[in-house]
């Protein structure tokens, strides 16, 4: 059955992307050209996305006929579609039989790497940690496959599209059902390629492929430092294999490892390192840049990658490796620092953000850092509880926002929307419950486990848990806040533009059947699941597979009241702030925008933060690639290796030239000049010796 979970999605992509091969040939039988459609952004424009990344421009007006789909567009879509919700309904039945059947199971595939001590064999690892991956992954990706059949359905290009997904969600099933490092860390670079490819669908956009690279290269900055803990642990324990790992980790405490000539501690630097590709698969602070930025790409995208797939990696990644940071108390005050200092951060800035998906993403910035925050307390299953509720409220929202997307026909900035609530009344049903859960409304999934993160934090002994605890209570404000601003601003108040709400409409069933299934979830996935999570079935539930701090959930259960209720208090009070703001006196943001433009455009501007890396790292990474260029290449190595010596030769060629004229007397006088040079030279005793 596992098998089966895994390469489904891989045989979908594969055979959708057969079906694109075949499609593009059709199209193109000499290879010789290539097909850009009528212009260079009609596939974008097609397929009911923006194209700007300014909020001044978050639409586009591109009306041309759509370019003709490939041949065999529907069977690709069928055929992924249908491959992953069998998945799905796999994934549902593993997660029974392994959570509560305790049918831990481990299925050896093929042998793969064997090296002197390096022994890795390709293994199917499922315990329930990773059976809870599953339903989140396959879950999310079934139905944004689904949706993506009538969002994307005036692409000429969508085969090559759902291989892409179906690639996506290969890569992260092989990632969480890794048995080694170096098996994980496979699954991780392949949720980077295809991201880079999703983000880049559109490759015809410059600023798509911008946004791709951009992906791809902070990422590889974190996995840097993830690959550097790979190779820590194989030096350390000469294994990568997770049950050696955990086995021999205790026996690691104490011990020093020499880097950068210091002497620190071994598991402490390994577990910052191994943190560090986590924070830049999962977006937080300081390696965050490249999340925004990601909404180039096709809103199904932003879904997945948002919801299920690569940001949620490098939690799983920390919740996986438990055992190894329960022992390394600084590199867990750190998760908890960056988690902390990321839910803040990424709020902030979502509070001014004008672009309906760029909104979202900042609250998937700010939840990721909420997740950190619980993996710092050492209350891992909290930490997985949040992860689980937020994949179908995240995945909501983007989907809600596609829908509002589409029926505005691209526009993306909610200040040139309004009142659609009349017009889309199923999406703004359906939105308005993804906001309930995520700003933590009693009794919807996000109640359940962003108050348990909150509790976390409050009882935990980390140094940094005060920082946490402030920080996410604050954060549940300013969340509340941005999330209702984009529900007033959407759909209350009075149309901002007249034409497109008029044209406005309900998308069709393939948009709105996914909307109905994650609403549903994002109620039903947070108390039905409490006490497996964050209550006293967690030791039974997860036996294994997570090393929880001890005593922190019984610690959770005896907090004063006033601080259970903080959360709601907060949520209560960002909700009337943003009614009074949006509803009741809309003229009061201008009005504060006007009286803090220092503070509006700060924030605006994402605190400057690729502006900064701007000038501290593309600029002085141009600055010395042009140095090694021009003056190190073109002028030393050149200018004195082959194009120095040619030079000279050819300067001496035309000096022996001009003394070949063909005059006798010219031959006379330079043979005198030889003669003297040869008497000088026996004259000064040099000939004799």
């Amino acid at each position: 059955m596992i098998q089966a979970i895994v390469f489904l999605p891989l045989l979908g992509a594969i055979l959708a992307g057969l079906i694109a091969l075949a499609g593009a040939h059709a199209r193109n039988p000499s290879g010789d050209t290539i097909e850009h459609g009528h212009d260079d952004h009609a596939h974008a424009s097609h397929a009911h996305d923006d194209h700007g990344h300014d909020d001044a421009h978050g639409h586009d007006d591109h009306h041309a006929p759509a370019e003709p789909p490939a041949a065999g567009t529907a069977a690709a879509e069928l055929i992924t579609t249908a491959l992953l919700f069998v998945s799905a309904a796999l994934s549902w039945i593993t997660f029974v039989n392994v959570g509560f059947m305790k049918q831990d199971t481990l299925v050896h595939v093929l042998p793969w790497i064997n090296s002197g001590d390096l022994q890795i064999a390709w293994s199917l690892r499922v315990d329930t940690l990773t059976a809870v991956m599953l339903v989140v992954v396959t879950t999310v990706s079934s139905l944004v496959h689904f949706y993506s059949i009538g969002y994307m359905d005036e692409d000429p290009n969508r085969p090559r599209f759902f291989g892409y997904l179906s690639l996506f969600t290969f890569a992260m099933l092989m990632l969480v059902t890794s048995d080694n490092l170096v098996q994980l860390f496979f699954g991780w670079e392949g949720v980077g390629l295809a991201s880079y490819l999703l983000i880049g669908f559109w490759y015809q956009k410059p600023s798509a492929n911008a946004a791709a690279i951009k992906a791809f290269v902070v990422n590889r900055v974190g996995d840097f430092g993830f690959s550097l803990g790979i190779f820590a642990i194989f030096m350390l324990i000469g294994s990568v294999d997770f049950e050696t790992i955990f086995h021999a980790a205790p026996g690691l405490t104490g011990k020093t490892i020499d880097f950068l000539g210091w002497q620190v501690d071994a598991l402490t630097l390994t577990c910052l390192l191994l943190f560090m590709g986590a924070m830049g698969k999962s977006a937080q602070f300081l390696l965050h840049t490249w999340l925004p930025d990601a909404m180039e790409g096709p809103t199904p995208v932003s879904a997945l990658i948002h919801a299920a797939t690569m940001v949620t990696a490098g939690v799983f990644m920390v919740a996986r490796l438990s055992p190894l940071f329960e022992l390394a108390p600084n590199a867990q005050a750190f998760v908890m620092l960056i988690g902390g200092t990321t839910a803040m951060f990424a709020a902030t800035i979502g509070l001014v953000q004008n672009d309906i998906k760029r909104i979202v993403a900042y609250s998937t910035c700010s939840q990721l850092g909420y997740m950190f925050v619980a993996m710092g307390a050492g209350a891992y299953s909290v930490g997985m509880f949040h992860l689980f509720t937020h994949a179908f409220f995240k995945a909501l929202l983007f989907l809600g926002s596609g829908s509002v997307i589409y029926a505005m026909h691209h526009e993306q900035d909610i200040r040139k929307m309004g009142g659609l609530w009349r017009k889309i009344p199923y999406t703004y049903v359906t939105m308005v419950i993804g906001t309930l859960a995520l700003t933590g409304f009693p009794l919807t999934a996000g109640f359940f486990s962003k108050d348990a993160i909150i509790e976390s934090a409050y009882v935990s002994q980390n140094p940094f848990a005060f920082y946490g605890f402030l920080m996410t209570v604050i954060a549940a404000g300013l969340t509340s806040f941005y999330s209702w601003r984009l529900i007033f601003k959407t759909f209350h108040g009075k149309p901002h533009d007249q034409h497109h709400y008029d044209a406005a409409h309900e998308p069709p069933l393939w948009l709105l059947i996914p909307l109905g299934v994650l609403a549903a979830g994002s109620i039903l996935a947070g108390f039905p699941f409490k006490e497996l999570f964050a209550g006293h079935g967690i030791e039974e539930f997860f036996r294994e597979s997570l090393k929880m701090h001890p005593n922190i959930i019984e610690e959770m259960h005896h907090i004063p009241e006033t601080i259970k209720n903080l959360p709601f208090v907060m949520m209560v009070i960002g909700f009337i702030v943003a009614f009074i703001f949006y509803i009741r006196r809309p003229d009061l943001p201008v009005e504060l925008a006007e009286q803090q433009p220092l503070l509006y455009k700060f924030l605006l501007n994402k605190w400057y933060f690729d502006e900064l890396y701007d000038v501290l790292f593309v600029r002085s990474a141009k600055w010395l690639g042009r140095v090694l260029w021009k003056d190190g290449d073109g002028f030393i190595i050149d200018g004195f290796g082959p194009n120095g010596v040619a030079a000279r030769v050819l300067d001496a060629a035309r000096g022996v030239k001009r003394v070949q004229t063909g005059y006798l007397y010219h031959y006379a006088f330079v043979m005198l000049i030889g003669v003297a040079g040869l008497i000088t030279w026996f004259m000064f005793g040099l000939g004799g010796q």
